[in-house]
């Protein structure tokens, strides 16, 4: 008997059962949902570092206080990649009596290797550059106005006269996270030869590359060891921390949603498999008795799959690649100048994975239908357990674990995540037992329709277990999706509300803290947040100097290498929470340290350790008092390390400020900055338009990928429905001979389907209230997030009333059973 054949001629026939549908449609699902997310998230990462690179001005980049060694840049050129040389450095400009402290950038013909340099003439019309002409300059609109100024005018800057030969409109920043403000642009021979980037100049070095990845990545390797003291490498990842995190947290949400999808396609693929296994029982007794092995029933069937899935995982990989080009083009406006290539690679991952779900979610009941023995041809047996094939119904759960740990990108939140969904169906059986077993004792003293609805339940409990497990962690999903989901994005936007500090004020002095604050509040700036500001070095942990190659993490090497910047307060700052310990007290003993905790992990500090201090020619020797919890996402002036204002105030110090000003009004705020030149003022609007235009962005791709979920969660219902077609069939038949009328069984069907749903409902409630928890705690790093508890018992309520609709729906034929098939069956 050929394998092939017979698997080919059973295909045909059964192509149209409900079953195998099922299976199939299932399958794109979560081929589709799982490809177009990863698709999706690995452009976008493309697109985010390509972004990156343009703002750098360059695809790599070394920077360093001191002029960077000339065989850096021949080293680059041997490997032809282009070179580019930049410094920046403050320098004030004086235009008459005027006069304004700018952030000068001192740039080469070549600069920028990557990017755009926009730059407008005296006409207004913008247009592209390339570096910067000897003997010119370009100011940016702020800088023109605090000097009073025009392109085509004179500026002296940096002790040389030069014309403004444009208006700087965008430029890449050279790898910083803030634009400065106000900026300007000057050749960098003319910078030279005024002595502006010799020995003790506070200048920036930057050498910044492009080229092939491969010959970066070898230009790379051999820098590194060769950098000078306080050196780095700029590489787009390390730029724009925010907007990563934001894409990051966008990402996970987005795969974990896609998840729920496809582990819901995996719940309806294992209910449809059991449903055909049943069905084709008749079929594989009669092979047995004709001869066939059981080797060559396995086969046959696991080629009937395969025949089913090659082209659903097809189909779901082309609808995933259409769905994901066509969501990035909306995103497409986050990145104007990035246009990555469409992976292909996600979305035949996500195929595989597809498979993999299938096979094992469907792979249990079919290996048990070989098991089936060729005298059941004769008479009709129950399915005995074969216990070496029990080991089988652990696949699903190994299944759903890898792809948790697969997508989520962690094994501990894979755990979780899967313990979490362990725990609704746990809940769900356990309470479906309770039920069953109260219905025994129920039943006898109910209503004639609810008695013959829980009896109902109680005579298939295995699949009364089944059904309610499913159609709970199937409500689970869409109440995540539905109710819990727009809950957590509400809470993400409001980490950014419209007053969000906008505006950042940097240098300001002891005595013109007063002024200042009164001039914002005159020009209607609101959330003012002052902080002092030191620099230091940490010279000593517990009496120790601490050495970089103690520590795991990279970052600790930033840290000890460059200054540190220490601030103090009497009170807790806002955005800040203490997780251990306590606050300073208001005359402590001795110095204190309130350290953020991530900071405290990155050198394995804890309550009790001392940190000394070297601040200017003076060194202050602390005790960690508190770990705090910053929300480095609130945009107001925060820092790692805080001080007792009892033993701090008398360091050298000036003054940090935050606040916000309403959109359009930045013009307004010349008028400081030439009241005070010393000041520089930092805009971030930008950036927190980007992130809120990520934030919205990722809201209406969960739309979509709720619409794979809604379409899963019906198939895990109609296959619930069907897994139990047979049995209501013949038992409505058999109800009607003994003369029961057709409102007598609707009654009872509603009796029982009312109560599955309620038990559904219930335990979905609960536990998209606890994943939801859990999502905010651990992914999007929500702070007193509180689940909607209110739509969320009302959505199940809701959803165990469709339940009952829909189970009504669905065995609305069956209940038509006339009682003829009972005689034809007998």
């Amino acid at each position: 008997m050929n394998t092939l054949r017979l698997a080919l001629r059973s295909l045909r026939r059964e192509w149209r059962l409900p079953e195998l549908r099922t299976l199939a449609l299932a399958l794109v699902l979560a081929v589709a949902a799982l490809g177009a997310v990863a698709t999706l998230a690995a452009r976008v990462e493309r697109a985010l570092l390509d972004s990156a690179a343009e703002l750098i001005g360059g695809d790599l980049g070394v920077g360093a206080r001191a002029p960077l060694p000339a065989e850096l840049a021949a080293r680059a050129r041997a490997l032809g990649l282009e070179v580019g040389a930049a410094a920046s450095f403050p320098s004030v400009a004086f235009a008459g009596e005027r006069s304004q402290l700018l952030d000068v950038q001192a740039v080469d013909g070549a600069y920028p290797l990557r990017g755009t340099l926009q730059l407008a003439g005296a006409d207004g019309r913008a247009y592209a550059g390339r570096g910067i002409a000897p003997g010119t300059a370009a100011l940016d609109h702020r800088a023109l106005v605090a000097l009073g100024l025009r392109v085509g005018d004179r500026v002296q800057l940096g002790g040389r006269d030069l014309a403004i030969a444009a208006e700087l409109v965008r430029q890449p920043d050279g790898g910083e996270l803030f634009a400065l403000a106000p900026r300007a642009l000057m050749n960098l021979g003319d910078a030279e030869a005024a002595g502006l980037l010799g020995v003790g100049s506070r200048a920036r070095h930057r050498l910044m590359l492009a080229g092939a990845p491969a010959a970066l990545a070898m230009f790379q390797r051999y820098a590194e060891p060769r950098l000078p003291a306080g050196g780095e490498i700029l590489t787009p990842a390390k730029t724009q921390e925010r907007l990563s995190a934001a894409f990051d947290r966008g990402e996970a949400f987005l795969r974990l949603a896609a998840l729920l999808a496809a582990l819901l396609a995996g719940v309806a693929i294992a209910l449809a498999a059991q449903r055909y296994a049943r069905r084709k029982t008749d079929e594989v007794a009669l092979l047995r008795a004709l001869g066939a092995p059981r080797r060559q029933v396995l086969a046959t069937l696991a080629l009937i799959l395969a025949l089913i899935a090659l082209p659903a995982a097809a189909f779901g990989g082309a609808l995933a690649l259409g769905l994901a080009e066509g969501v990035f083009a909306l995103a497409h406006a986050l990145f104007p100048q990035a246009r990555p290539a469409l992976p292909l690679a996600p979305a035949l991952a996500a195929a595989g994975a597809g498979l993999a779900v299938l096979a094992g979610f469907a792979l249990p009941p079919l290996a048990r239908l070989a098991e089936v023995p060729p005298v059941a041809v004769f008479r009709r047996m129950p399915n005995r357990r074969v216990r070496r094939f029990d080991a089988l119904y652990l696949v699903p759960v190994a299944v759903a674990v890898l792809l948790i740990a697969a997508e989520s990108g962690s094994l501990r939140v894979a755990g979780i995540l899967a313990g979490s969904l362990a725990g609704v169906a746990l809940v769900a059986a356990t309470l479906a037992a309770s039920l069953l077993a109260l219905a025994r004792r129920l039943a006898p003293g109910a209503h004639p329709a609810l008695r013959l609805g829980l009896s109902s339940l109680a005579r298939r409990r295995g699949l009364t277990l089944v059904q309610a497990t499913a159609i709970a962690l199937g409500l689970t999903a869409l109440l995540l999706l539905a109710v819990v989901a727009p809950a957590l994005l509400d809470g993400w936007r409001r980490e950014l509300p419209a007053d969000t500090p906008n505006w950042f004020v940097l240098n300001l002095q002891d005595d013109q803290r007063d002024a200042v604050g009164a001039e914002l509040a005159r020009l209607g700036a609101d959330q003012l947040n002052m902080l002092p500001l030191t620099v230091g070095k940490l010279a000593a942990i517990d009496g120790r100097v601490p050495r970089a190659e103690d520590f795991r993490d990279p970052r600790a090497r930033e840290w000890l290498d460059n200054q540190l910047r220490l601030s103090w307060s009497a009170a807790l700052p806002q955005a800040n929470r203490v997780v251990a310990g306590r606050w300073f007290a208001a005359q402590p003993a001795e110095p204190e340290v309130s350290v953020d905790r991530g900071w405290a992990e990155t050198f394995g500090l804890k309550l009790g350790d001392t940190l000394t201090f070297a601040v200017g020619d003076r060194t202050l020797t602390a005790r960690i008092t508190s770990l705090r919890g910053v929300d480095w996402s609130s945009f107001r002036v925060n820092f790692f390390l805080l001080l007792d204002p009892a033993h701090a105030a008398d360091l050298p110090h000036t003054w940090l400020a935050s606040f916000h000003l309403d959109k359009g009004r930045g013009d307004a705020l010349a008028a400081v900055t030439r009241a005070h030149p010393n000041l520089t003022l930092i805009d971030v609007n930008a950036l927190l338009d980007r992130i809120r235009d990520i934030i919205g962005r990722v809201a209406g791709a969960v739309r979509w990928v709720l619409g794979f979920s809604l379409l899963a969660g019906a198939l895990v219902l109609a296959a619930a429905l069907a897994a139990s077609a047979r049995e209501r069939r013949h038992e409505a038949a058999l109800l009607r001979t003994l003369g029961a009328r057709g409102r007598q069984l609707t009654a009872a069907v509603a009796a029982e389907f009312a109560a599955l749903g309620l038990i559904a409902g219930l335990t979905a409630a609960a536990g998209a209230a606890a994943a939801g928890l859990w999502f905010a705690a651990r992914v999007l790093k929500l702070d007193g997030f509180v689940p909607p508890l209110a739509p969320l018992i009302g959505a199940a309520a809701a959803a165990a009333g469709a339940v009952t609709l829909l189970g009504l729906v669905g065995t609305r034929r069956v209940l038509r059973t006339p009682p003829l098939a009972v005689l034809r069956r007998g």
